[in-house]
């Protein structure tokens, strides 16, 4: 049976972190002064995301060791990678956001926590602490020229360390990250690159003239007038009293709903993603604090990669964002009675709509209309990205997670502390009291 975290575990809520040092790094080279095209999509995902990778102590990399060799790693980097060492702005001819590569720099922050790894305890469990390993901004430089990526590098007492990334959404998706820490580690280590980035994100520009050939129910439109639009991010929380809990599903207990899925349509793609997800909207669905509505509609989001979907297909090189938001909907009535198997397929078929002319009539639709993915709830999946893969010179990261920001609107799926041998799934959910109570139960119910 799953389990649950009732409460969280011990957490120190100040890791008394001092930075040391706050710098711009520039690109080892010249790199050429031009403006980078940025994809509807891209311009979607205008803001920042941040990721901590937790490293043991390494005899031969002490802190110091890795600092430099990083430092180093980031000047080369922002050589293939020019447009991370850029800045966003606004083209005024064309009313669109684009990233000016005019070497600027990225962030690099050095900084020191006065406790050891272990003090910190569970890393899975998103500690809210954990914002001190990352720099949301360079308090030194004007909001139109803060970098689009910054890189701390913090020490424990132990001889371990954290290297956070903040880095803007527009830069990479889950995927093209994974490409680019690789890229980084590989220069760390004095070898050459794992993969020549593909930058050119025309590769996702709308067609001319753009045709939409799709209703896409599962996009908002915003009433912006064409050339107004905003460099602030469309995506602001709104502040709630919300309960978080994670519900960690065991390898057992993903094989036992792959299982109960398998007994509907045979030609229904049963993945461990998919079942997970059909069981967590079943359980925020239903627990949703809109009485007993049952023919209220309930529409789960869910990120699908475009790369090998279109034609022809984007090179897996490709550094933007390739990803787009697939849908499934059905009635609360439908999800508290339909077989688990039919749900299944629901969510399944949300991935199998994404063909080459799905996913040109979505970019298209946001040439036309500005807007964002519009449903009850997103899932958001780290689940299998595999930065614990990465090998950087003083090995694997012990565990790498997103800096969480608690929102009821977004469920979070993140792998266990040994992701490359345990397949297990930790999800992350942030509900109001009575509405986290509901979902706990019908979680353990579903799962029976």
């Amino acid at each position: 049976m799953g389990a649950i975290f009732q409460d969280p575990p011990p957490l120190i809520q100040d890791l008394k972190v001092a930075v040391h040092s706050s710098s711009l790094v520039l690109p080892s080279s010249e790199t050429e002064r031009k403006s980078m095209f940025l994809s509807n999509i891209d311009k979607v995902l205008n803001f920042n995301v941040q990721t901590v990778h937790f490293f043991q102590a390494h005899p031969d990399f002490p802190p110091p060791t890795v600092v430099e060799k990083l430092e180093t790693a980031l000047q080369k980097i922002l050589v293939p990678y020019d447009f991370l060492a850029g800045r966003l702005k606004m083209n005024p001819k064309l009313g669109r956001l684009e990233v000016d590569c005019n070497a600027a720099g990225a962030g690099f922050v050095v900084a020191s926590s006065e406790f050891t790894l272990d003090e910190i305890g569970d890393l899975v469990y998103p500690n809210p602490a954990f914002q001190q390993l990352v720099v949301m901004s360079m308090d030194n430089l004007a909001p139109d020229d803060q970098p689009l990526c910054i890189l701390q590098v913090t020490s424990f007492k132990c001889g371990g360390f954290a290297m956070g990334v903040t880095n803007n959404h527009a830069t990479f998706d889950g995927l093209s990250f994974k490409m680019f820490l690789e890229n980084l580690a590989s220069l760390a280590a004095d070898k050459p690159l794992v993969i020549t980035p593909c930058n050119d994100r025309q590769l996702l520009a709308a067609r001319s003239p753009p045709r939409v050939t799709f209703p896409h129910p599962e996009l908002l439109k915003l009433k912006i007038p064409i050339g107004e639009e905003s460099i602030t991010p469309v995506f602001d929380a709104i502040p709630e009293e919300l309960d978080f809990k994670i519900f960690r599903l065991m390898p057992g207990d993903i094989s036992n709903l792959k299982a109960k899925a398998k007994t509907g349509d045979a030609k229904t793609k049963v993945t461990g993603f998919n079942v997970v997800a059909t069981h967590v909207w079943r359980c925020k669905a239903l627990s949703c604090d809109t009485g007993n509505d049952l023919d209220r509609l309930s529409t789960i989001l869910y990120a699908v990669d475009i790369r090998p979907r279109l034609v022809p297909p984007l090179p897996p090189s490709y550094t933007g964002n390739g990803v787009l938001t697939a849908y499934a909907t059905a009635s609360c009535r439908d999800l508290q009675e339909e077989p688990f198997s039919r749900l299944v397929g629901m969510v399944a078929e949300g991935a199998n709509r994404m063909t080459d002319e799905y996913a040109r009539s979505a970019i298209d639709w946001g040439e036309l209309y500005k807007g964002f993915p519009h449903g009850e709830f997103l899932i958001s999946s780290w689940w299998r990205l595999g930065f614990a893969e990465v090998e950087y010179p003083w090995g694997k990261a012990k565990y790498s997670c997103p800096v969480v920001y608690h929102r009821k609107d977004i469920i979070l799926f993140f792998p266990d502390i040994d992701a490359v041998n345990n397949n297990g799934v930790n999800i992350l959910v942030a509900l109001p009291s009575k509405e986290m109570e509901k979902f706990q139960t019908l979680f353990h119910k579903f799962l029976a």
